[in-house]
Order: structure tokens, then C-alpha cells, then sequence
């Protein structure tokens, strides 16, 4: 397997990201009705993103990537990104409106570690995967098609069996994209994706206590036009912070 994963990578980092997505949401969009039949809620979803989580993990030390795909420390202050304030306020996002037990206990375990691979998988094939094929060729290009991509992704949410409406997908997706380009400005501007990979692992994790019954159509409109402010102006004005020669590289 890693051998085959090396010889892919060598011929083109971009389609390697590109399968990558591509497995990565099939498999999800598959895990949810398994988990319906094994009768333990995330059950699969679990046990399909830990096993991705440890071989994309092993594939990247093992190729000494772990530098160019961010899992390594920020080299810029964290006072230059207003001590991630922003970001924790993103990250407990799904407890504006209350706290409820939605799972079993064994469901919400099986929930929560699930979501903590996911954030893990999703920033290193969306942030390092993708952003960092495309960053060759063109960084404004690579920062939009990153966050889009990331974006549209969670359309399989419509189709996968988890039960989400028409409205509240078309918001999560733009929201995804929102939340997609400050994650890529973190990474672009920091050289690191451990904050993103905390604050969307979180963000997942907590979703299992969010208050749905208090999210009304009046209040997830509220919610979204909150999260979407929020950061949209925090990942401008990450990009007014860039040093004059990345904004030159963006422009």
C-alpha cells in the first residue's frame, strides 16, 4: 500500500488529492447507512476514519511531509492571529443555542471520535493535499478551489442518509466554504495546520451536544449569518496581516 501511495504522489500531487477526496466521501457517504444496519450510531464512520486517519498519518512521517503538510508548529506568534480568539469562538459554534444529549452513550463516544479523524482527514486532503498541489501552479487559485471544493463536498450530507433538509445543506455548504478559505489563509500565513486541524476536530466533536430542537428556520438563519461573519472577517483580516510579498502572491 505505501509503496503504490508513493508511486502516486511522485506522478501528480494534484491527482493524488483528487482520489483522495474522492475516497474519502464515498466511503463517509457509505459508513452512514452501515452504521444503521450494525445498529451503533458512527460505528463504521469510525472505524473507516481511523484507519484512514493512521495511514495518511504514517504515509506522511514516513515521507518526511510532515513540514510541507502543516502538522508541525506555527512560525508565526499567535499574537498575530489575535491568539486564535476567533477560532474558539468557531469552534463551540454548535452550543450557541443550549446543550442536549442527542446519542446513546456508546453512539455519542463512537460520534465524537469519528469527528476528531474527520477533522484531521479533512484539513490534511483539503489544506495539505489540495491547497498545496494547486499553491505551485497559483495561490489565489489554490485558496479558492480548496475552499470551494471543501464546500460542495458537504453536499453528499443531502445524500448520504443523515437527515439534513434542503435549506439547512445549501447553509452548511456555504458556510463550509467560508470556514474552508480562513482555514487555508491559517495554514497559507502560519505554515501550520494544527490549529485548524483543533478547531474543526472540535467544532465536529461538540456538534453531538448541539441544541437542535432550538435550531428553528428564524434561528439557523441567525446562526449561519453569525458563524459567516465571524469568519469571513476574522480570515480577512488574517489577509490584511499577510507580509507584502504573500499579498503580492495572492493578488
Amino acid at each position: 500500500m505505501m509503496k503504490w501511495l508513493d508511486r502516486f504522489y511522485q506522478k501528480s500531487e494534484f491527482y493524488f488529492a483528487l482520489v483522495w477526496i474522492g475516497v474519502y466521501c464515498a466511503a463517509n457517504s457509505l459508513a452512514n447507512p452501515l452504521s444503521k444496519m450494525i445498529g451503533v450510531g458512527s460505528s463504521a464512520s469510525l472505524l473507516w476514519n481511523l484507519a484512514l486517519t493512521v495511514l495518511l498519518l504514517t504515509w506522511i512521517r514516513k515521507n518526511g511531509l510532515t513540514k510541507y503538510y502543516g502538522l508541525c508548529s506555527s512560525k508565526i506568534p499567535a499574537g498575530r492571529f489575535l491568539w486564535y480568539v476567533p477560532l474558539v469562538l468557531f469552534m463551540f459554534r454548535n452550543l450557541w443555542f443550549g446543550f442536549a444529549i442527542n446519542f446513546p452513550a456508546t453512539d455519542t463516544v463512537c460520534y465524537i471520535l469519528s469527528m476528531l479523524c474527520v477533522g484531521f482527514l479533512e484539513e490534511v486532503i483539503f489544506r495539505g493535499f489540495l491547497f498545496q498541489a494547486l499553491a505551485k501552479e497559483n495561490i489565489k487559485t489554490a485558496v479558492v478551489v480548496s475552499s470551494v471544493t471543501f464546500g460542495l463536498g458537504h453536499i453528499l450530507n443531502l445524500l448520504n442518509g443523515s437527515g439534513m433538509g434542503l435549506i439547512a445543506n445549501l447553509c452548511q455548504i456555504v458556510g463550509a466554504v467560508a470556514c474552508g478559505f480562513l482555514f487555508v489563509i491559517l495554514f497559507y500565513r502560519g505554515g501550520s495546520l494544527i490549529p485548524c486541524i483543533v478547531a474543526h476536530s472540535v467544532n465536529n466533536a461538540v456538534s453531538a451536544f448541539a441544541n437542535k430542537a432550538a435550531l428553528t428556520a428564524e434561528n439557523r438563519l441567525i446562526f449561519f449569518a453569525i458563524n459567516f461573519v465571524l469568519v469571513m472577517a476574522y480570515a480577512l483580516i488574517l489577509c490584511r496581516t499577510l507580509s507584502k510579498e504573500k499579498n503580492r502572491e495572492m493578488a
